[in-house]
């Protein structure tokens, strides 16, 4: 017998395993590529705003998928939500939230959404923002100690949920009377936490992450500074509370895990005596197994980082009366061993190219590879359009230098000469009569 799956199987849509990012609270279907565990129940999972799901009996046979839009039995007419789950991980689901269809009522399926009821469902969603603004005025005005937290229309329009929070017990018996005569709609009011408010309103955490109460957590436990005292994490207002103005819930997550591990190190309140000084519980490093003690109560002074062992031989030694001589005797010291960084493509450096290396004994020097002009001329293979720029003809006459005649005389004279121009005159000279530079031309 073949099987065809038409629910998407592991593929990124409403219809596969994953988990559906426009939904909160959404479970991972990993039973999706199972034919045969489609059909093993009745019962189909629907979920509506937020964080609200119900479990249905689709008792007609309706061929219902993930991601399809349906027509609920409410109380009073009808809801409109999304198939989130069908199939065997459905009664799981049930089993997990203690849902006993023997002692509840069961509502059932009517339909698959039509048309019409998308319309009103649109409506009456169109309504909410407006209705939560003007419940807050009403609640305001009637002098309420409480918070309008959100407010969820039916699928119908008949009917209107309002969440609500509150630090006390808060009678809202004459809110309830407002509400009606204002909306002409049945009313509902639903006391929650402010960690179930920060769930269904959604977010980001500080971890990057999505909130823990919006994607997978339904059950909230307590949570007090303790928790973050037992994990050495700073007690910062800011840092330990959420975004529900809350302690963090996830400061529970590992606290049985520190806990465990913090039972093989001493108390906290001993001190450990040695000769010189007496020394105070500072911190405690679990990953790394050591204990930091200090030489004063309220801050680090002198700290000393020993092993738990050390610790608890330090105390033995203290109770029988003796002080050693060093609190850290047994410890050894890791030697610092500096990092050398290389390249991942090697030794090569990327300016090795930059700088010539010198070469010893003159090698550096690079050949003459010009051709001798006069040989070449001599030859008379030498083209005038052959020549190379920078180099004179071979045919072009020899230019004179001027000879420079040293002048006899005294030792400063031999310096005024030594001191000329490229012209040959002294930089310093008097002025000379051109009859006496004809007279010199003329002895010559």
């Amino acid at each position: 017998m073949e099987y065809t799956l038409n629910n998407g199987g592991c593929r990124m849509n409403k219809k596969g395993c994953n988990r559906n990012s426009t939904q909160k609270l959404s479970t991972f279907d990993w039973m999706c590529d199972l034919p045969d565990t489609q059909k093993d129940t009745d019962f189909v999972e629907v979920q509506f705003k937020n964080t609200r799901k119900g479990y249905f009996l689709n008792n007609t046979k309706i061929p219902l998928e993930k991601g399809d839009v349906v027509a609920v039995e409410s109380s009073p007419g009808h809801d409109i939500g999304e198939v989130t789950l069908v199939g065997r991980l459905v009664a799981l689901q049930m089993k997990k939230y203690n849902v006993q269809p023997d002692k509840v009522e069961v509502r059932r399926v009517y339909r698959k959404a039509k048309e019409t009821d998308l319309e009103k469902f649109q409506e009456a969603k169109c309504k909410e923002q407006a209705t939560m603004i003007r419940a807050r005025q009403i609640a305001e005005n009637l002098k309420l100690n409480m918070k309008i937290g959100d407010v969820e229309y039916q699928g119908d329009g008949n009917k209107a949920i309002f969440y609500y929070i509150a630090d006390e017990r808060v009678d809202f018996r004459q809110l309830i009377k407002v509400f009606a005569e204002s909306f002409r709609v049945r009313i509902e009011m639903k006391q929650i936490g402010a960690r179930q408010e920060a769930g269904r309103i959604g977010g980001i955490g500080p971890c990057g992450r999505e909130l823990c109460c919006s994607g997978w957590m339904t059950t909230f436990n307590s949570v007090s500074t303790s928790a973050a005292r037992v994990q050495d994490i700073s007690l910062n207002p800011q840092k330990l509370a959420g975004q529900c103005a809350k302690l963090k819930c996830c400061m529970n997550f590992e606290l049985d895990t520190y806990s465990d591990a913090l039972k093989i190190y001493p108390s906290r309140e001993i001190q450990l005596e040695t000769l010189d000084n007496t020394y105070y519980y500072f911190k405690t490093d679990v990953f790394k197994g050591l204990i930091s003690y200090s030489t004063s109560q309220n801050f680090g002074a002198n700290v000393v980082t020993i092993t738990a062992q050390r610790a608890k031989e330090v105390i033995a030694l203290n109770k029988k009366g003796q002080k050693p001589e060093l609190l850290d005797d047994h410890v050894e010291t890791d030697k610092v061993v500096p990092v050398e960084y290389e390249s991942g493509v090697g030794q090569d450096s990327l300016t090795r190219f930059d700088t010539n290396k010198k070469r010893p004994n003159g090698k550096n020097k690079r050949p003459n590879n010009r051709p001798n002009n006069r040989s070449a001329a001599q030859s008379g293979e030498s083209k005038p359009n052959e020549n190379l720029p920078n180099e004179r003809p071979a045919n072009r006459p020899p230019v004179a230098k001027p000879k420079v005649q040293e002048a006899k005389g005294t030792p400063s004279t031999n310096k005024s000469v030594a001191s000329e121009n490229k012209g040959g005159a002294p930089r310093f000279q008097k002025p000379v009569k051109k009859t006496d530079i004809d007279t010199k031309k003329n002895e010559n």
